[in-house]
């Protein structure tokens, strides 16, 4: 897997959920398997941040079960998950010096997953017949993906 697709697909990732990404970032930073030390980004490794983001992304995992939460394709729902597509991905561009094309594919895998991510979970809704097993089945691939993604990297 190339540094580039990586970048693109935690973007991807946060497309289907914002935070878990940015997650698996903080955790392989603050594991050494990401050097982010000494970059604008070393904030990304710290355990309070690690922490943080790792309960977001539970918290995120749960609420998306809910019924009123809102389409990730309104704007709120969709900025954050471009934001959080652009800083993993130039989280993982910092230590080879490409932080701006690591924001870039991020963001564009974000869009990407975003609506891609829509798509899917409305046609393993029409197949399960009823959402929740859809929509744990796309928490279960992102919190998977982001791992994969960080490990295989890394």
């Amino acid at each position: 897997m190339t540094l580039y697709l990586a970048m693109f697909l935690l973007g991807a990732i946060a497309g289907l959920r914002a935070v878990t990404p940015v997650a698996a970032v903080c955790w392989a930073a603050a594991l050494g398997l990401l050097k982010l030390t000494g970059t604008p980004l070393a904030i990304l490794g710290a355990m309070v941040t690690v922490w943080i983001a790792t309960a977001a992304a539970a918290f995120e995992f749960i609420s998306d079960k809910l019924p009123k939460t809102p389409s990730r394709k309104v704007p709120v729902q969709f900025g954050a998950r471009i934001l959080m597509g652009g800083l993993s991905g130039a989280a993982l561009g910092v230590p080879s010096g490409a932080l701006l094309v690591g924001a870039v594919l991020g963001i564009v895998g974000a869009v990407a997953g975003t609506f891609g991510g829509a798509a899917a979970r409305g046609a393993l809704a029409r197949a399960f017949g009823r959402d929740l097993p859809a929509t744990a089945t796309r928490s279960s691939t992102s919190a998977a993906g982001a791992a994969l993604v960080v490990c295989y990297l890394l």
